[in-house]
């Protein structure tokens, strides 16, 4: 199989990388990962937000996107962290980034942001670009609502808030 990458060279956009992950995912192959994927980030993972460094310091950035979706997204926890709640068509159409990253990145993407553990996740789900353009499907980070407690907002569109408690911090 060719490369996502230069699959999405050939057709001159990043809209093709999230198309071959899903052609992946419809196999059943969730654990083959195609050379790069793209991953939708709305929180401290952001430009400028401290775990953005740490995680995804060499990621090709793609642009400024939003869910299709509405998902609840909301400051909570210890440590004051933006969580994009797994349960979509309640909240907001939430804003971020789109990166797209190798394989190297998504993993330690998926060690900074618990995946594995209880109540984190990683899922493909649909964003758009903010301006126009078309939607494709990114990898984003899910939280179960348990993960929210307490909570220290509403439902939010967008993070800039800065109270996040880093992990060196701690």
């Amino acid at each position: 199989m060719a490369s996502a990458d230069a699959a999405a060279r050939r057709q001159g956009n990043a809209a093709e990388v999230p198309r071959v992950l899903e052609q992946e995912r419809l196999r059943g192959s969730t654990r083959i990962m195609p050379e790069t994927a793209l991953v939708f980030v709305f929180g401290t993972l952001k430009r400028g937000f401290p775990l953005h460094r740490r995680g995804l310091a060499r990621a090709r950035f793609i642009g400024f996107y939003r869910t299709t979706r509405k998902y609840p997204m909301l400051i909570a926890g210890p440590w004051l962290a933006p969580m994009m709640l797994d349960e979509p068509g309640q909240g907001h159409h939430v804003r971020g980034e789109l990166y797209q990253v190798d394989p190297a990145t998504l993993h330690r993407l998926d060690r900074l942001e618990a995946v594995g553990r209880p109540g984190n996740f990683r899922k493909l789900i649909s964003v758009v670009p903010a301006r126009s353009g078309a939607a494709c499907d990114a990898f984003a980070y899910l939280k179960a609502r348990f993960l929210a407690s307490p909570a220290h907002t509403g439902y939010l569109s967008s993070y800039d808030d800065r109270r996040f408690v880093p992990p060196w911090r701690r």
